[in-house]
């Protein structure tokens, strides 16, 4: 847990999370950062496996997942291809796209992109989102034909990652679906505060509101569970991962992306579908040790 990433605050929160439950559980666990210790001390140290409660960069994209293949220490969720595929939300969106998995609509633009161009194309509101991070970190909404507010915007979202996308926003119902040992849990309602599910009320808000049951009529949540195990699978994650997703009034519904090593958080979102599952968050975390892997 915690780590170099710009989500090292919150990954603590979930590693301690963790730890705990799984030390409730009688497991012989230990907390590790990376960005303080070698991982070479998991070797020497002989650790049996490892629980990755780390997000973002290094963490969820395949780096350190390829270090701990190398150490031959199994370890939790997708492996490298499928962690570094899903952290990079272009490259994902190219996968459902051929694979006929919805996904909203998007552009991949830098400093001379031409913004009225993609105004015409993707029409407004739009989001510009770095590619390459996660929990909304550098996201912007722009929602008037202003040319200097999408610059803007991707100014900002190139301050995390040089590769910027530009994405047509969804209007709908916010839904996230947990995968847990190739089962998708039931899906939650997010209702954020004016709608704007960013960091503070990801993580801190308690005026965000969580609804599981979400309410969808039984045959709807069941078939958007089963294209959200779909979505999961063409991507390559294994073992357990939270894909993002908007529902439209029309019943149709898009994926925004796939997060492989999600929050464990007091607010976060797999532990809840796990609890409307019937799986305490003490057994969610054995049962997703459990499945820890090389290779």
């Amino acid at each position: 847990m915690g780590g170099p990433s710009s989500e090292r605050e919150i990954s603590l929160l979930s590693g301690n999370a963790v730890l705990g439950a799984l030390r409730g559980a009688g497991v012989d666990a230990h907390a590790f950062d990376p960005a303080e210790r070698d991982l070479w001390a998991l070797k020497t140290e002989g650790y049996a496996r490892a629980f990755i409660a780390l997000h973002g960069r290094f963490g969820e994209d395949g780096t350190v997942q390829g270090a701990l293949e190398v150490l031959g220490i199994p370890y939790t969720g997708s492996g490298v291809m499928a962690s570094a595929l899903a952290m990079d939300k272009w490259r994902t969106k190219l996968v459902w796209l051929a694979s006929g998995i919805p996904t909203p609509r998007y552009r991949i633009v830098d400093a001379d992109t031409d913004w009225p161009g993609v105004i015409a194309e993707l029409g407004l509101p739009l989001i510009v989102k770095p590619a390459r991070e996660g929990s909304t970190i550098g996201i912007t909404k722009v929602v008037g034909a202003d040319p200097d507010a999408l610059a803007a915007a991707w100014a900002t979202a190139a301050l995390h990652d040089p590769l910027v996308l530009v994405e047509e926003f969804v209007s709908g119902v916010e839904l996230t679906a947990s995968i847990v040992d190739g089962d998708a849990l039931p899906l939650i309602r997010i209702e954020a505060p004016q709608g704007n599910y960013d960091y503070h009320n990801k993580y801190f808000s308690d005026e965000t509101r969580y609804f599981c049951p979400c309410g969808l009529p039984e045959a709807q949540e069941r078939e958007i569970r089963e294209r959200s195990l779909a979505a999961f699978d063409v991507v390559g994650c294994t073992g357990w991962g939270r894909l993002d997703l908007i529902l439209r009034a029309d019943g149709s519904f898009q994926f925004l992306e796939v997060n492989t090593s999600p929050g464990m958080t007091g607010h976060s979102l797999v532990p809840m579908a796990a609890r409307q599952a019937g799986i305490a968050f003490g057994e969610l975390c054995v049962r997703i040790l459990r499945g820890a892997h090389v290779g």
